[in-house]
């Protein structure tokens, strides 16, 4: 801990990755990163010497960080060490993306959330979804102090109020407006498919993209799921 703020692990080297760990540094958090590769290699990246985070092994950043980030491809999620993150709050950076993670049934079932695959597979931990939804360019150039006209927003959205504050208070510190979403369920409206999803607003647009869900492509195709279950139900 450094002047009151956890040590935040990131899962992931890649462009996403090391935006997070260069705004969080920035923000005075102790960062720790894993890639999938060597971390002395990682560690003698410039961006590495730059920011002064330290590189390391995943199951290491997931034992020492009080917060862990997700920022790897979703194909990847049975990886994450999940015995060392038993207990730990994790924020779920992932998205479903065909180009990289193809076309298995779990990633392409309407009924079923990125988050969702990540809570199961971290039974033990509390699952937070943030950060997923707005490109790295712009989270890396849009950042701003509190209070700064033009701050853009980030949706949070998880099962407990207290990691919904801690979550809040990180995404104030590393430079935008926290919009509540609601449980972790209701994430699925910050995913692929949704206005929300690569937009670059602020709290009071996104919420109003937030509750235009329903009449975004995965609201209609959660819709349709929904109405078939039911009457395949209603058959038996």
């Amino acid at each position: 801990m450094t002047a009151g703020k956890p040590v935040i692990g990131i899962l992931g080297a890649g462009r996403l990755g090391m935006v997070l760990a260069r705004l969080a540094t920035g923000a005075g958090y102790p960062v720790l990163i894993a890639g999938s590769g060597d971390p002395k290699r990682v560690a003698l990246t410039p961006d590495m010497l730059a920011m002064g985070a330290a590189a390391t092994s995943g199951p290491d950043a997931a034992e020492r960080a009080g917060v862990v980030i997700l920022a790897l491809p979703l194909g990847r999620y049975r990886t994450i060490p999940a015995d060392q993150l038993a207990g730990r709050l994790v924020i779920d950076a992932t998205n479903y993306w065909w180009e990289v993670d193809g076309f298995p049934d779990e990633f392409t079932d309407p009924l079923t959330s990125s988050s969702a695959l990540v809570r199961d597979h971290l039974p033990a931990s509390r699952v937070v979804k943030a950060f997923n939804h707005m490109g790295y360019r712009d989270l890396e150039d849009e950042a701003r102090p509190p209070g700064q006209a033009g701050r853009k927003a980030i949706g949070v959205a998880g099962d407990r109020a207290d990691d919904l504050e801690v979550v809040s208070g990180i995404v104030d510190d590393l430079g935008f407006d926290p919009v509540i979403v609601g449980a972790l369920a209701d994430g699925i409206r910050l995913e692929p498919g949704t206005e929300p999803f690569g937009a670059d607003v602020d709290a009071r647009e996104l919420r109003q993209m937030i509750d235009r869900f329903p009449d975004s492509q995965r609201g209609r195709r959660l819709a349709a799921a929904l109405a078939s279950r039911a009457a395949s139900g209603s058959d038996h």
